[in-house]
């Protein structure tokens, strides 16, 4: 059957591209409108009916409008980006009616873009280049004969009199196209809006490079790489933005650049080509083969060998056997498998469908909180699509294998991201994990060996069959290959979902990428890893982002959740936060995790209120580390890590709320003290913002608040406009 699949694989392609073809046909101008949960929150939807009038209106056939996935891009939504010919690509930040009209009558039509809502551009007038060098900036890329090429580039283009405005070298992030052999050796430039990527070695070429095609517009072919892979999609629709020019995209790939209703679009992107390339070899073995070197970990926190888990389940005894997508987001401040199933469900579903194979499973589940409609909604269309085209139910392709997949609902219960809970959760129990072993590999789902994976992981696989293990290994670590995506928020400029190489520092993803904390402010450490993580101080911004390291820091991957917190936060109060989400949280199967959380809890509250004693620090320690020990599952094991990691890395904090009563980062109301100084100058204003009224004195003289009555609102704090109040 393995020269059926080619055959019917080619005629899903024929029949893909005639559809895109006859759209392209009659469209010269694209508009694209971000389209996602976040996208729509903030009112995408009436961008895209604007747009939509403003067609109408002009009367113009040559103008396609289309939605696209999430862009990641979550400070700066709505997010429309437009494609005209000729024209590097733009992406417009915050886009409203009037933007809509500006940006259509202006760009889509004359051929100018609005500067003021360009992403990153806002508020700058200068003239968007002719042409732009990305330049890879790889550790693993050379550095040319003659020196750094990029620099030389540079000083090249300066001396032949080309300023920013006519050509522009940017520095970008890993392209993922060196080979084991060539690393060391090789530069690569990326030509925009020509989208033509160079490999470069010497001064020659840069001066051949410059004058045919800079000059003369003319493609050096000697140095043009014509099979570049993953970045060529992500390049032609980001690389004007320095936010996403510092990531490498592989699971992300596809977000914000195609129709995530569209399986046409995909399948033009090369969508299902590995799946087809895995059922024609007719190998699982090779596929297991693959994965294992890949160096693929899960992406959903343990960070376990995806090879060994997928190899385990293949070995185990039994007919039949389950593959399951864990898409149960629980974590705070975590939106990365919420993003990407919005975005480009069709990755996800490949991955398990080529995982199924792998393990010999014929039936897939999709694990997804019901919090998440419109994940929910594109992946029951996608599933619709794939059935109707062959690429799932009997016969695949016209392989002989036979494997189709359903989703269940998950009723928002944190405890069901365990493997084990969530297995009973589609079984129909009470979602608890279970002691382990037997592991799920050897007896899961009904009994059965099951893989379960996040969608992450799910979402590299196909990338790792099309572009081979050699490749997707090179990019990340020795232990951890390919990128990790992370949910960047909290105090930071640029908030979003970040794709980065493994082994990137902590520091170039909240200082380089995110832009650092708002307002002038100091970070002051990341969480990591959600309610299980722990905080790192910023004084170890150059740890190495992979499961090792941030072991070692007390923290851990998890999910990808990295929460940035400034000189404002307080460490005992953001240890109480999670600590009150674990407990409530908590399945209460083990007593431990039972009773450790909740007694753990009552500290921290005594100790935020004002009325710890030294030694509760002692019982937190002792408590955090005997969870730690006994709990059940992974997840009470790492609860206490909150309170671990930052009694490790902020004691001092901690000792000042116990024996100073004194919270530093005057963040616990209990705790801080106000008092009027002698800039008062008697306007009476603090006392008439005060509820309480706990604030005495006549117009025009000194005022004094009554602390036995004060209830610590800061509302004087606030209301005062000559700095007269102290906050303690």
């Amino acid at each position: 059957m393995a020269g059926a699949v080619i055959t019917n694989y080619g005629a899903l392609l024929e029949e893909a591209g005639q559809v895109l073809r006859t759209r392209e046909k009659a469209s010269t101008i694209s508009i694209q409108v971000g389209s996602a949960t976040c996208e729509d929150a903030a009112g995408a939807n009436e961008v895209f009916e604007e747009f939509r009038k403003h067609i109408a209106a002009a009367g113009r056939s040559d103008i396609v409008l289309r939605r696209t996935g999430c862009t990641g891009r979550c400070s700066r939504e709505p997010i429309v980006g437009v494609l005209v010919p000729g024209q590097m690509p733009i992406k417009y930040e915050k886009v409203d009616s009037a933007a809509v009209h500006k940006i259509f009558t202006s760009h889509v039509l004359a051929g100018k873009p609005v500067h003021e809502n360009i992403l990153d551009h806002a508020g700058k007038t200068e003239e968007l280049p002719r042409y732009e060098f990305l330049h890879c900036s790889g550790g693993r890329c050379g550095e040319g004969a003659e020196g750094k090429i990029a620099l030389l580039l540079r000083r090249k283009l300066a001396e032949q009199g080309f300023s920013e405005t006519q050509v522009r070298v940017t520095d970008s992030s890993c392209f993922g196209l060196c080979s084991q052999d060539e690393i060391g050796k090789n530069n690569y430039l990326l030509l925009r809006p020509d989208k033509v990527m160079y490999r470069v070695t010497t001064e020659a070429d840069v001066d051949e490079i410059i004058a045919a095609h800079i000059r003369g517009g003319k493609t050096v072919e000697r140095l043009r790489l014509h099979e570049w892979g993953v970045g060529e999609r992500f390049f032609d629709l980001y690389g004007d933005v320095s936010f996403f020019s510092k990531q490498t995209r592989i699971s992300l790939r596809n977000c914000g650049v195609l129709d995530p209703e569209s399986l046409d679009e995909y399948l033009n992107l090369d969508g299902f080509q590995s799946l087809a390339q895995v059922l024609d070899r007719g190998d699982p073995e090779w596929v297991i083969a693959e994965i294992t070197r890949s160096n693929l970990r899960g992406r959903g926190g343990g960070g376990y060998p995806s090879g060994k888990k997928w190899s385990d389940a293949r070995k185990a005894h039994g007919e039949v056997k389950y593959i399951i997508c864990n898409a149960d987001e629980g974590d705070p401040g975590a939106f990365m498998d919420r993003s990407m199933l919005e975005g480009d469900p069709f990755s996800v579903l490949e991955g398990m469908v080529i995982g199924g194979y792998a393990i010999g499973a014929h039936r897939g589940f999709i694990y997804v909180r019901a919090e998440y409609p419109m994940a929910i909604r594109r992946l029951e269309k996608a599933i619709d699509h794939m059935r109707v085209r062959g690429l799932l139910g009997s016969s695949v392709l016209g392989s002989g294998f036979s494997f189709d997949l359903e989703i269940r609902l998950g009723a928002g219960a944190f405890v069901c991201g365990e493997e084990t809970a969530l297995i009973h959760s589609i079984e129909g129990e009470r979602g608890q994990p279970r002691i382990r072993p037997p592991y799920p590999s050897q007896s899961g789902l009904w009994g059965k060996p099951t893989v379960i994976n996040n969608v992450e992981t799910f979402s590299n696989i196909p990338v790792v069959i099309e572009y081979g293990a050699d490749w997707f290994s090179q990019i990340g670590t020795e232990r951890s290959g390919g990128t990790k995506v992370f949910a960047l928020s909290g105090k930071v400029r640029h908030t979003g979902l970040v794709e980065v190489p493994m082994g990137t520092t902590l520091g170039e993803v909240v200082l380089v990428i995110g832009g650092g904390a708002p307002s002038g402010k100091r970070v002051k450490a990341i969480q990591t890893g959600g309610p299980a993580g722990g905080c790192i101080p910023e004084k170890f911004f150059d740890t190495a982002v992979d499961y090792e390291s941030l072991l070692r820091m007390g923290a851990i991957m998890g999910s990808g959740g990295m929460v940035v917190l400034d000189e404002d936060d307080c460490m005992v109060d953001i240890a109480k936060f999670f600590m009150a989400f674990s407990q409530d949280e908590s399945c209460g199967k083990c007593t431990p995790c039972r009773e450790g959380t909740k007694r753990m809890l009552e500290i921290l509250e005594r100790i935020t209120s004002g009325k710890g004693v030294p030694r509760d620090i002692e019982k937190l320690e002792r408590l955090a580390q005997l969870m730690r020990k006994t709990s059940l599952c992974g997840l009470g094991r790492a609860a206490a890590n909150p309170v671990l990691s930052t009694l490790s890395q902020y004691r001092e904090e901690y000792e000042a709320h116990v024996v100073d009563k004194r919270c530093p980062a005057r963040k616990c109301t209990a705790l801080i003290h106000y008092e009027i100084n002698a800039k008062c100058v008697g306007c009476g204003a603090c006392a008439r913002a005060c509820p309480v009224p706990c604030i005495d004195g006549v117009l025009k003289k000194l005022h004094v608040i009554d602390q036995s009555r004060c209830i610590q609102c800061g509302r004087c704090y606030a209301a005062c406009r000559f700095e007269a109040v102290d906050r303690k």
